[in-house]
Formats: C-alpha cells, sequence, structure tokens
C-alpha cells in the first residue's frame, strides 16, 4: 500500500495492521539519461513488488530516496528511526542499484537489493524476498 492511499481518518484504524515501512531508494545520480532514468525506476519497481504485493495488508511504501546511494546512508537511517517514532515497527530498506550495507544502515531493520537477491525477477528470488521479509517479523515475534 502506497503512503498515498491511506485516508487521515483511517489510520488510526489500519495502524495496527501496517506496521512495516518500505523506503526505496532508486540510486539515481544526475548522470544517467532518460531512459537509463526510466530503467532504474523499473527496476525498482520490480523489486518492490516482490514486497508489495504479497504483503499489500501490513506493508506501507513510503517516497524513494531519489538521488545518491551509499552517501545517503546516515539519511535513510535517520527517517528509519523516525519512521519508528512514528509507529512504524519495521523499517525495511529496498534497491535495485544501490549497494547498501547492513553496517552503514543500523536502522533499517532488513535491506533487500538487486546484488543481495539478483533472481528478484524469478518465483524463486520472489520466494527469497518473502522469506527473508517473513523471518524479520518472526525473530521479532519470538523476541
Amino acid at each position: 500500500m502506497k503512503f498515498s492511499e491511506i485516508e487521515s481518518t483511517a489510520w488510526e484504524e489500519l495502524r495496527p495492521y501496517l506496521d512495516t515501512c518500505l523506503l526505496p531508494v532508486t540510486a539515481l545520480t544526475g548522470l544517467e539519461q532518460p531512459f537509463e532514468v526510466t530503467d532504474k525506476l523499473e527496476r525498482l519497481r520490480d523489486i518492490m513488488d516482490c514486497v508489495e504485493i504479497p504483503f499489500k495488508g501490513r506493508v506501507v511504501t513510503y517516497p524513494a530516496f531519489q538521488y545518491g546511494s551509499t552517501e545517503i546512508a546516515e539519511l535513510i537511517n535517520d527517517v528509519c528511526r523516525n519512521i519508528k517514532l512514528s509507529g512504524f515497527k519495521y523499517a525495511i530498506v529496498i534497491s535495485a542499484q544501490a549497494e547498501l550495507k547492513t553496517e552503514a544502515l543500523n536502522d533499517a531493520d532488513l535491506i533487500l537489493t538487486a546484488l543481495d537477491y539478483p533472481n528478484y525477477k524469478t518465483p524463486e528470488g520472489v520466494e527469497q524476498i518473502r522469506q527473508a521479509v517473513q523471518a524479520l517479523w518472526q525473530s521479532s515475534e519470538s523476541d
């Protein structure tokens, strides 16, 4: 579910179910040609579908970090902390382009990238991502 699909009047009722925020990272540099930007956005959409579609009733997708990749780690961490302060239990960072490291994004609960899941366009890759998200939720439930 996209952030823009949630009406203010429905948020309090939905909040207990929508406990996970998906933070996309496009990782544009500004050096891309228009067709390259389109390709990067399509790849990001494809990997996001691996989370948004199977977990529609639990995940809210926030706006993407469009420019930058590893050098924006501090800002991504700030946003992860803030969304948790606002009521989300989990922050998942996702990218088809950026090389995002767990060490740099210690406030993210899960990082999903095409580099870590190169087969994300296959049924097996989709299943691997689905399992990673479910493992996050299950590990927290057992704590």
